[in-house]
């Protein structure tokens, strides 16, 4: 039924499955329904490596785990992973060390910072700790086996 299209369908339903686990694994560990989270990055699990992760294991199951696609598909699946856990996680905590010494400005100097550069809302979680990298992996396995058995 899905034919050659497997690998693209694997992927997809990676991403959607850790976007929707987002708010369920919230819940548990904090025990507070935030069902936005389902559109939100960052959080566990990782759907950027679930997707990664699952349209890579299809790619070697359909082509062959010894194919050039399958390389290339492994070699961009590494990048994102690193990615997700690197570039973007310390581009949060970047963010939140920015607005923190923006409040202890105001704070110390007694001046209210009106410039609306100031005022943006800007989102601090962007990436992911590896343990919700981790956890993305093994949603993109698990979500590669579904899909190639339903298929």
């Amino acid at each position: 039924m899905l034919g050659i299209m497997y690998p693209f369908y694997a992927a997809l339903f990676a991403n959607l499955v850790a976007q929707s686990l987002k708010p369920v694994f919230h819940y548990v560990r904090t025990r507070q329904w935030k069902p936005l989270l389902i559109i939100e990055s960052g959080g566990f699990p990782s759907s950027h490596t679930s997707t990664v992760t699952a349209l890579t294991m299809a790619v070697g199951i359909q082509e062959n785990f010894y194919s050039t696609i399958f390389a290339v598909t492994l070699g961009f699946s590494l990048i994102v992973a690193y990615d997700a856990a690197n570039v973007r996680y310390y581009a949060g905590q970047n963010i939140k060390v920015t607005q923190q010494l923006i409040r202890d400005i105001q704070l110390l100097t007694k001046v209210q910072l009106d410039d609306p550069i100031y005022l943006v809302k800007i989102k601090e979680v962007l990436g992911h700790k590896w343990t919700e990298v981790f956890g993305g992996v093994i949603v993109g396995l698990i979500m590669a086996g579904i899909v190639y058995y339903l298929k």
